[in-house]
């Protein structure tokens, strides 16, 4: 019970590696907000937890609206009347070469990774500060954080901005006890991956499986995916990890493919 009676965001959570973490974080002892887009999906992921006899509570919330995202605080706050970690994981992805690439989706993107990340820090640092218990924030990078691949123009950029802003928070949560950490995952076979792979075959002009082999498991240790437990263990690490000395960094967890 690594997270007893502390209270958890995790954004993006109604699937794929925020529904891990938010499971595993309720696991732990934590009463954990599924914080997601689609209300529908973040009230059953809720509903599993609280069958498992856990604690949880889902939130409806865009996170580049800042009503919606102040609105979703006050409710976290009513309800358990503060918050000790956020996990900001909501994403997305869009393939195309950068000659192609619309404005458009070039803009939604970084908001929904960038401004997103941004509102829900803001809001969740609004309540910690004031409280004096400190707390955890945890975003959710990339190896592409670190490096580009192509047809990723805007992930890559959206992903490199995190460090930024985690390294900023890490500095002016200090003096409050909060911490701030990215968990940079290399390939997890999350809808959203699966996705990408007819994507990407078809902007490179190969196979689905070559693109498995030869692009994304190509630079692995082992040519195995990156799971979403593995990634929900390093969020407990962060998470649990109450002190200083471990805020402002960056852990790549990617089976090899990105080796600092």
């Amino acid at each position: 019970m690594r997270l007893k009676d502390k209270i958890a965001i995790v954004t993006g959570a109604a699937s794929g590696i925020g529904k891990e973490i938010a499971m595993r974080f309720a696991h732990e002892g934590a009463k954990v907000v599924i914080a997601d887009i689609d209300e529908e999906k973040a009230k059953a992921t809720a509903n599993e937890i609280l069958k498992n006899k856990h604690e949880a509570m889902a939130v409806s919330v865009d996170v580049t609206n800042e009503e919606q995202v102040e609105l979703a605080m006050e409710k976290v706050v009513s309800a358990y009347g503060g918050v000790n970690t956020l996990v900001s994981n909501a994403g997305t992805e869009f393939i195309s070469p950068l000659e192609e690439l619309p404005f458009s989706e070039w803009k939604k993107l970084l908001a929904i990774h960038l401004d997103g990340a941004f509102l829900m820090t803001r809001a969740c640092l609004k309540g910690m500060y004031p409280r004096g218990k400190g707390g955890s924030i945890i975003y959710m990078g990339s190896v592409h954080s670190k490096q580009a691949s192509v047809l990723k123009a805007p992930y890559v950029t959206a992903k490199h901005g995190l460090i930024g802003l985690c390294k900023v928070v890490a500095k002016e949560g200090a003096k409050h006890n909060v911490r701030a950490n990215v968990i940079c995952p290399g390939f997890v076979r999350t809808p959203l991956v699966e996705k990408q792979i007819p994507e990407i075959a078809k902007g490179l002009g190969i196979s689905e499986e070559e693109v498995i082999k030869k692009v994304i498991l190509k630079d692995t240790v082992d040519g195995e995916f990156t799971t979403t437990m593995d990634v929900a263990d390093v969020a407990l690490f962060f998470a649990s990890f109450d002190s200083n000395a471990l805020t402002g960094q960056s852990l790549v967890v990617s089976h090899g493919w990105f080796m600092q």
